[in-house]
């Protein structure tokens, strides 16, 4: 089997210096661009969602959207990169 993506990224809203991102809702606009709306309720997309782990903002990135959208997963990794976001392979450590 060929060496590929891990299957999901984690972006913690957690800078290199250890200070929590902002603004707050960082997670949910960078999760819209990929939301639809029905019945009033926002619905956000499996390749691209937020999410709270260990009481910390995430954006939960499936690398399925690399192939999908990938302008969008480049524009999110390079968020991260620019913002000094830890980003981690699920499971890993930052």
């Amino acid at each position: 089997m060929s060496e590929s993506l891990p299957r999901k990224l984690i972006i913690k809203g957690v800078t290199a210096q250890g200070e929590v991102f902002r603004p707050s809702d960082w997670a949910e606009r960078m999760s819209g661009n990929l939301s639809t709306f029905r019945n009033r309720r926002i619905y956000y997309s499996p390749l691209l969602r937020p999410a709270v782990r260990d009481g910390i903002k995430c954006v939960i990135v499936d690398t399925s959207l690399a192939a999908q959208h990938p302008k969008l997963y480049e524009e999110i990794l390079g968020f991260a990169t620019t913002n000094e976001l830890c980003v981690e392979q699920e499971g890993g450590e930052c």
